[in-house]
């Protein structure tokens, strides 16, 4: 990590403008560190939530030089059985953590005056500062296989989804933990178990962490979810369809893993009519 570091970790003022360090930084070990500091500090209740002197959230969050952003229809799909095809999945999982913190930042960076509880940003810091650790942990496996993190493309869709949600705090929270943090729990064991099968214990064992993580992320988004629909006084399940149609491109794809969800207070409810083989 650069010496300069700890002294701009330092000059983390609020809370807001901390994430917003955090996010701009192309640093990925600064912005990884300034997201667990920023988290911190704000539980240890050392922080206040804005300041005047908090820069704008960035329209497109600090990136390296690499990887390449490629269209996902142009990402290649590798054996599990290889090395180089493992390394690839955990690469494709490093750039979705990434994304991640910089989701989880920006919830709380860009919604910072929203008339919501303090609870509210202890979920979601809780949330950035678990990616964070979930990024280091793949790219230290990746670098164990011989790879490191900007070594193949990855692709751009995380942020392009939320970016279509940046003025709508109910349509954010639909699209980010129910939509794409959601279906980590549906492709997760399956990835587990093939992880195992190969032998690959060690990447199985990051898997396991990230997936045990992931349950309480959705949980976060599912009860501030319903916490604005009853403000608001609108029925959860049929406002999520409403924003999901409005706000994502594309249909939901089956399997769902239904326990998981439901344990994360996503119930079927919430995205049975929007699945791909749906007519709705």
């Amino acid at each position: 990590m650069p010496v300069s570091m700890p002294m701009e970790i330092e000059a983390i003022t609020s809370l807001r403008g901390g994430a917003i360090a955090a996010i701009c930084s192309a640093d990925l070990d600064r912005k990884t560190a300034l997201a667990q500091e920023s988290a911190t500090r704000w539980f240890a209740r050392t922080l206040s939530l804005r300041s005047p002197l908090d820069p704008a959230p960035p329209v497109r969050p600090g990136r390296p030089e690499k990887p390449e952003l490629v269209p996902p229809k142009h990402m290649e799909k590798r054996s599990l059985h290889t090395v180089k095809g493992r390394i690839a999945l955990l690469h494709a999982i490093a750039h979705i953590e990434l994304n991640a913190v910089d989701l989880a930042l920006d919830i709380v960076a860009r919604f910072a005056t929203e008339p919501v509880p303090n609870s509210f940003f202890d979920g979601w810091m809780q949330v950035a500062f678990e990616e964070a650790k979930h990024f280091r942990m793949v790219r230290t496996r990746l670098r164990d296989l011989g790879a490191d993190y900007g070594d193949l493309p990855a692709h751009d869709g995380l942020w392009q989804a939320a970016h279509a949600t940046r003025n709508d705090l109910t349509a954010r929270l639909a699209v980010v933990p129910l939509i794409l943090e959601a279906r980590g729990l549906d492709v997760t064991p399956a990835l587990q178990a093939k992880m195992r099968e190969t032998g690959d214990m060690e990447s199985a064992a990051v898997l396991d962490v990230i997936y045990n993580d992931e349950k309480g992320h959705v949980a976060v988004g599912a009860k501030w979810f319903r916490f604005l629909c009853a403000r608001e006084r609108r029925d959860p399940a049929r406002a999520f369809q409403e924003l999901v149609r409005a706000n994502f491109r594309g249909s939901l794809k089956a399997p769902f893993n239904d326990i998981a969800r439901a344990e994360a207070g996503l119930t079927p409810s919430f995205y049975r009519s929007l699945t791909s083989t749906s007519n709705s």
